[in-house]
Parts: structure tokens; sequence; C-alpha cells
């Protein structure tokens, strides 16, 4: 086991923006001005004015009035190393100075994108034609998901079988923000936005026991009903027309979803039965975030395809990409001919110096062994105490990532009224007193760098109890317990 004082934070580098005067109302006037921000509601942020964020370091953040945030959600699920990581800067800096950007189009590569390719291939588990030897580079996991849908309708033309479009996803799945991302996932308000989804996608419900389970019913049959849902669309639509299911292992933006074990090996049966291809979305739980380098792993399926993004880089620089099992590489290479698809910066050699000198590092501190083996299953422990807070029904870990409901009465299990936005004023007791914790909906989640020593997940449990206690005293005062 690792050192229950860890911390690779031991010299960290002056930050000058810390003695920078800082007008916050100024860049807050500017911000309103100009910069359309995401998943937001510009004249609900034009009244309250932006929190201006100024510099990092370890696992803190610090606004630009001055205070101190621990930072339990990595940033956007990505900071797996934390902030402050000086040898992810030198690598961006050599890079630049070498070669800071050239395309990969025309028959051209470079040295970072080969060796990162290389390196991936080595980290991912497989056998035969379900092991990795590809990699096809994008810039985020939504160009990523979009790659998916072309790569998979093309190797199944090129089987000879066009027919197979469509892609079966999950209701509350998030798989990015583009046209295609955002259809393949299942949130209903981007659905309702964009006149989403396009053609030939999909869905089917999340496994998601508290919401769907059934009175009396275990979990692992639970996880084999859930799974179930997949053949029964397959029967559906036509075997014959379906070309892939996409899920991601645990779902990340849905409220750190965790799915029973019986569920991935039933999903493994169905598609296999089924001859359909299988897409594992990893942007949130590779690289260590649930304890292994890929998430498929932990889980015990074979995927033919896995996105990957956001902890490749540890979130210092835009990158993604999807593994290419060699189940569809071999079709697409040896049949294809030219792949009409690509992006500008697809394998740019300075985000693939920094994933490299980013996997290096986890490598070189076993911060996945950490995961696996010491700090996640401390982090299980201690949050399996808010089981007991009065207004908390489940409390949940897998790796480090971990996710709670709050309910209005916890013997039966009756949740809130969603015009009472109880996870909005948890997230607001959150933000008030130095912890950065996600509500979607009532449900609280948190994703915190993998770096996090024993005594730091101490004072972020410390924390979450007070806001839950915070929490608790506002609905209690407004009338809203059972």
């Amino acid at each position: 086991m690792s050192n229950p004082s860890f911390s690779p934070f031991i010299a960290p580098p002056a930050l000058v923006s810390r003695a920078q005067a800082m007008d916050t109302k100024a860049i807050q006037a500017l911000d309103s001005a100009h910069y359309i921000h995401s998943f937001t509601d510009h004249g609900d942020l034009a009244t309250r004015g932006a929190r201006v964020m100024t510099h990092a370091e370890g696992i803190y953040v610090w606004d630009s009035e001055g205070k101190k945030v621990l930072d339990g959600m990595s940033g956007l699920w990505c900071v797996n190393v934390g902030y402050g990581r000086k040898e992810l800067a030198d690598a961006a800096y050599q890079q630049m100075m070498t070669l800071p950007y050239y395309n990969s189009f025309f028959q051209t590569t470079n040295i970072p994108a080969t060796r990162l390719a290389a390196k991936l291939a080595s980290l991912a588990p497989g056998v035969g034609d379900r092991s990795f030897k590809h990699v096809f580079y994008s810039s985020s996991g939504s160009e990523s998901n979009d790659t998916n849908v072309r790569m998979v309708r093309r190797y199944w033309d090129l089987l000879g079988q066009p027919q197979r479009k469509t892609i079966i996803g999950r209701i509350n799945g998030y798989h990015g923000s583009t046209m295609a991302g955002a259809s393949l996932g299942g949130m209903g308000g981007m659905h309702a936005q964009g006149d989403l989804p396009i053609p030939n996608i999909t869905h089917i419900d999340q496994p998601y026991f508290f919401e769907n389970g059934l009175p009396g019913e275990s979990e692992a049959d639970f996880g084999m009903r859930a799974a179930g849902w997949l053949e029964s669309k397959i029967l559906e639509l036509g075997a014959d027309k379906v070309a892939a299911f996409i899920g991601e292992p645990v779902q990340g933006a849905g409220g750190v979803i965790i799915p029973p074990a019986t569920y991935w090996p039933e999903i493994q049966r169905i598609v296999d039965k089924y001859g359909i291809l299988l897409i594992s979305d990893e942007v949130i739980c590779a690289f260590g975030r649930l304890g292994h380098w890929f998430a498929y792993e932990k889980f015990g399926y074979k995927p033919d395809l896995v996105t990957f993004a956001k902890g490749v880089t540890s979130g210092y620089i835009p990158l993604g990409g999807v593994m290419v099992g060699n189940r569809v590489a071999e079709v697409l290479i040896e049949k294809g001919g030219e792949f009409n698809h690509g992006y500008t910066y697809s394998g740019h050699p300075v985000a693939c110096a920094v994933a490299l000198a980013n996997l290096e590092l986890m490598e070189r501190e076993n911060l996945v062994g950490r995961v696996k083996d010491d700090i996640g299953p401390y982090l299980a422990k201690r949050f399996a105490e808010l089981n007991s807070h009065p207004l908390v029904a489940v409390a949940e870990t897998c790796g480090f990532t971990a996710g709670l409901v709050l309910v209005r009465n916890k013997q039966t299990r009756e949740c809130f009224d969603p015009a009472f936005s109880v996870g909005m004023v948890c997230r607001g007791h959150c933000f008030g007193n130095g912890l950065i914790m996600r509500a979607v909906g009532d449900r609280m989640i948190i994703a915190p760098p993998l770096t996090m020593s024993h005594a730091q997940v101490d004072e972020m449990m410390a924390l979450i109890v007070k806001c839950l206690d915070l929490t608790y005293a506002e609905v209690q005062k407004n009338g809203w317990l059972a």
C-alpha cells in the first residue's frame, strides 16, 4: 500500500497570479459581454457573475477573491494527477520549441503521436481480435464519439451489410455535445435542442438500481434484467439493422451510476450473440479513475472500440481518441482504402507529448495501483459513513468516483419534489464552504484528483458532512421533509 500521507507536491512552482491584483467585477463584465459558456443559462449568469478561477495547486483551486476551494471534481473529471505538475508543463514547452504542430494527413506522422499510440496499445488489455494495436486521435471525447459513428458504419459497409446503421445508447448516458455525441447520449435536455437524436440512434434505459429496481429484487437480478433491455431493443429493431451498442462503464455526467456486477457480462453475451460491435466510452473512466488503465478490464467485458480523452493528459491540454480493436481495424485497413475522416489536430504533437509525460508520471507514482489498493478503498470506507446521514438514501463509490442520493424520507426513500432543486441547494453550500461537489438532480457526485492523501480525503469528507448538515437544516426550515 502507498503511504497514507502521499503527496507529490513537495515544491510547487511559484504562482505569479497570486500576487497579481485582480479586478473581479471587470473580468465578470468582460465575461458577460463576450463569453458564451458551455451548459449555462446566460441570463442567470449575467445577474450572478461568473466565479473567476485564477490558479491551482495539488487538489485545490483559488478564485479571484482569494478563496481556496477543494476540487472534488478534478476540474471536469480530468485533472487526474492534480494541478501544478511541472513535468507536464515542461513536456509541452519542449515539444512546442521542437515541433509545435504538424498534421497527420498526407502520409505524415510525428514522433510523440507515434510513441503515444504504441504506449496506449501496451496499456490496453485484450486478446486476439478483441485486443488493441491501433489508435485514432481527436481533441475531445465528443469528436471521438463522432469518429466511432463513422468507423462503425464504415465497418459494416465494408463487410457488405450497409443496412446495419443503428447504434443503441442509454437514457441518461453522456457521450459528448456534438451532433453525433449528443445523439448517442440519452440526455433529454440536449435532445430538446437541435432536433436530436439524429437518425439511426436509439436508447434503452440505464442500469440504475435505486431508480429502476423492483421491490424485493436483488441488485444482481436487476443487473441481468437491465442488460436484457438491450436484447429486447435489438429484437424490436431487427438484429440485422443494429451496428453497435455504446455505454459508459460507470455513467459519469448522469450521476455516477454504477451498474451491478452482473450487468456488463450479460451485455457482452448479448452483443456476441447478435454479432454487434461494443463501444466502451471511457472518457471519464479510463486512466486510473476506476483503479485500472481502462475500465472495461474492471467490469470484465471486451469492447471493439474504446473512447478516451480527459485523463490521458490530466486535462492539461486537449486530447482525445479511439482505441480501435483489431476486429475493426483490420477491416478498415485491409478493405477500406482511404478513410475520409479526420481532424486538423489529430495526433497534435504537443498534446501527445503531454500525454506521454502524464502516463509516465502516473506509472512512476503508481496512481492506478493507489486507486485500486489504497486511496480508492479508503474513500469507499469514508464515503460509506454518509449512509447514516438523515438526508442520504444511498452513498456509493467505484474507484475514485462517488455519488449519494438526497431524499425527503430516508425510510421510504421518497424523493424531493424536483421543483425544490435540493441538489442545487447542497451544491450552493458546497461552493460557499470551499468544496466543489457536483449536483445531478438530487444526486451529489465527486471524482477527485487521484493524488489525494488520506488526510485530504478526511478533509473533503468533513466538508461534505458540513454541507449536508447545512442542506438538511435548510430543507427542514423550508418544510420540505416528510
